[in-house]
C-alpha cells in the first residue's frame, strides 16, 4: 500500500519540480549581485529598475512594471524608496495625467558608470564553474523563450 502511495504522489518530490531549479538559481544568482550592488547601496529589484531606466529613461510606471513582470502594486513602493533616495523622480505626464513617468535623477545616471563593471564581473565569477559561457547563453535563451510563453 504504502510504495503505491510513493508512486502516485511522484510528481510532488521537490526534485521533480520545474520551478525549483528555477527558483533556487534565481535567488543564488541574486545572491551573488549582493556584494556590488552594496558597495552602490541599492537592492537587486532596484537595480533591475535602473537597469530598464538606464535602456530608456522617463517611463511609465506600467511599462517598467511590464517589462520586470511585476504589478503596479508591487513596483510603486519600490519606486518611492529609489525617489527618497534620490535616483529617481516620478511625475505626473503632461499628456496623460493618468500615467506616472519614473525619471533618472542625475545620482541615478551616475551609478550607471558603476555598475556597468557588475556583468563582466559575475561573468568571470561564473567562469570558475564547470559551465561553458555558450551553456549560459543557451540557458538565457531558454528561459526567455519560457517566460515569454508564460507571459501570454
Amino acid at each position: 500500500m504504502r510504495s503505491f502511495y510513493i508512486m502516485e504522489y511522484d510528481q510532488l518530490k521537490l526534485e521533480n519540480q520545474l520551478c525549483f531549479p528555477v527558483y533556487g538559481a534565481s535567488r543564488l544568482i541574486t545572491r551573488e549581485y549582493q556584494p556590488f550592488l552594496d558597495k552602490l547601496k541599492i537592492t537587486y529589484p532596484q537595480y533591475l529598475v535602473l537597469l530598464v531606466l538606464w535602456e530608456h529613461d522617463n517611463q511609465p510606471v506600467n511599462d517598467i512594471a511590464k517589462k520586470l513582470i511585476l504589478n503596479t502594486n508591487t513596483i510603486t513602493p519600490l519606486l518611492k524608496r529609489m525617489e527618497q533616495q534620490g535616483l529617481i523622480i516620478r511625475k505626473r505626464s503632461d499628456v496623460d495625467e493618468r500615467k506616472v513617468l519614473v525619471q533618472l535623477t542625475e545620482a541615478g545616471v551616475n551609478l550607471k558608470a558603476e555598475a556597468s563593471r557588475i556583468p563582466e564581473e559575475l561573468a568571470r565569477r561564473l567562469s570558475d564553474s564547470d559551465l561553458k559561457i555558450e551553456e549560459l547563453i543557451r540557458l538565457k535563451q531558454s528561459l526567455n523563450t519560457l517566460i515569454s510563453f508564460l507571459s501570454k
